[in-house]
Parts: structure tokens; C-alpha cells; sequence
């Protein structure tokens, strides 16, 4: 199993699980990081707990567990964080690096969205409402990403969805943008301990 390395929050009483996904490459060079792309996951669907989604971003995920599961065998996928319905943060992929979260994607009229983007899940579905917790996190984490990456604005977060338009839903009707937004545009403190 793989082992966790804790980062701390400042001004936080808990931590940033690190876990590091061998579902990665590197960006090409000289790439600029400008976009964040949020993503809906829950795995079996409907169910929100981090195991599987952990064993899957890890390429551990025993697919003999649940029929659900049939469909990932063999399945190369990660992201860069996610984010828990009790609003904890993994981080699975370093920013430099790339992340394999958007497959077949275009923004801007620029294919290949790995490439130059940021991929965080939040633990959910098109069926339950996100928790406060997620949209203060998920705020928080991308608050810190513009921080860093000078290239990425608030107009560049945006949905699986947008940039796989008919292929994929998330983070679907349940992900309230205006929620999101105003949550951003709130967080007084958003540095985390990011790599």
C-alpha cells in the first residue's frame, strides 16, 4: 500500500495527504500551467469513499471488488488532487508534471488540456449536492494555485465538461458555480502546501 506523507495547513489542524500516482509523464517543455479543470468522481457510483478512488489514481484498483469496476481494468488515470466530502486534500501528482485527468479535450481551441491544465476531483455526483466543506477547500486549493501560476485567473477554472463537451458531465448539475465563486472570492487565507 502506498505510504502517506502528511503536509501541513497553515493555520490548520489538519494535513495534505501526499500519495504519489504512477499515472503521470512530464508536461512538454516549456508548457505554461493556465487552466484548472474541476471533475465529479465516486467510485462505485454513488459512493463517496476515498478507498477506491485512491486504489484507482494508484493503479491498485481490484476490479474484482464490484461489477461497477469491470470497465477501469486496466484504466491509466490520475489527478493532481482530490478533494473529500469532509473537504481533506490528496495530492496524487506533483503541478509540474502532468496528470492524466482530461483525456481527449480542447479549451480555447487548444487540444490536449494535460498538457497545460491543473486536474482536481471532488468526490461527488450528479445526484447528491457537493458539502460546504468541498467548495471552502476546493476555493482554497485553487486560491493557491493562482497564487503560483501566474497564467491561471478565476475565469480559467472550469468543468470536465467544458472541455470534453457531450463526453463527459462533470462536475454536473450538482457543482453550484456561483457557490464556487463567491467561495473564492472569500478565502482570506489560501496557501497550502502544494508541490
Amino acid at each position: 500500500m502506498a505510504r502517506l506523507v502528511p503536509q501541513g495547513f497553515p493555520h490548520h489542524d489538519k494535513a495534505m495527504r501526499k500519495l504519489h500516482s504512477p499515472h503521470q509523464n512530464a508536461r512538454p517543455k516549456g508548457m505554461a500551467i493556465d487552466l484548472i479543470v474541476l471533475h465529479a468522481i465516486s467510485l462505485p457510483a454513488g459512493q463517496f469513499e476515498p478507498q477506491y478512488i485512491d486504489d484507482l489514481f494508484m493503479g491498485q484498483l481490484n476490479c474484482a471488488v464490484h461489477p461497477d469496476f469491470q470497465s477501469l481494468k486496466g484504466l491509466k488515470v490520475s489527478s493532481h488532487f482530490v478533494v473529500d466530502r469532509k473537504g481533506e486534500i490528496t495530492q496524487f501528482v506533483a503541478c509540474c508534471e502532468r496528470a492524466w485527468h482530461a483525456g481527449i479535450s480542447e479549451w480555447e481551441g487548444r487540444s490536449g488540456c494535460n498538457d497545460f491544465a491543473i486536474g482536481i476531483e471532488m468526490i461527488g455526483d450528479e445526484n447528491h449536492p457537493f458539502t460546504v466543506h468541498q467548495y471552502r477547500e476546493t476555493a482554497r486549493l485553487c486560491k493557491t494555485l493562482i497564487q503560483r501560476y501566474p497564467a491561471i485567473s478565476p475565469q480559467r477554472i472550469v468543468g470536465h465538461q467544458d472541455i470534453a463537451p457531450g463526453r463527459k458531465w462533470d462536475p454536473g448539475k450538482q457543482w453550484d458555480w456561483s457557490h464556487f465563486r463567491r467561495s473564492l472570492a472569500h478565502i482570506q487565507q489560501g496557501e497550502l502546501v502544494i508541490t
